[in-house]
């Protein structure tokens, strides 16, 4: 199931940088081995903005939300989730 998910990150201004450093670091680590996986297929960042919009293909809801769950800057989003379908006019064999 592909999934189409905006992550606004919103780390709060007092937050200690070797902390924040450390959570993106870890973050970074964590989604590329997911993009490895092939599970997180495309990441884009927002210009101007700390957000992403990202593409993930995984087996079910509940593999997207762990996998979300398991970010350690999830504590600092807001996240929208829009899950995708083929359409059927698409000529591409590798979008489902």
């Amino acid at each position: 199931m592909l999934y189409h998910v905006r992550m606004d990150v919103l780390i709060p201004t007092d937050m200690e940088a070797d902390k924040v450093d450390k959570l993106k670091a870890t973050e970074k680590e964590i989604s590329q081995k997911l993009q490895e996986q092939g599970k997180w297929r495309h990441i884009w960042r927002l210009a101007g903005e700390y957000s992403n919009f990202s593409i993930f293909d995984v087996e079910s809801n509940e593999e997207l939300h762990n996998i979300m769950m398991s970010l350690p800057l999830y504590p600092y989003m807001k996240v929208e989730v829009t899950p995708l379908l083929r359409h059927p006019s698409s000529i591409r064999d590798d979008d489902s």
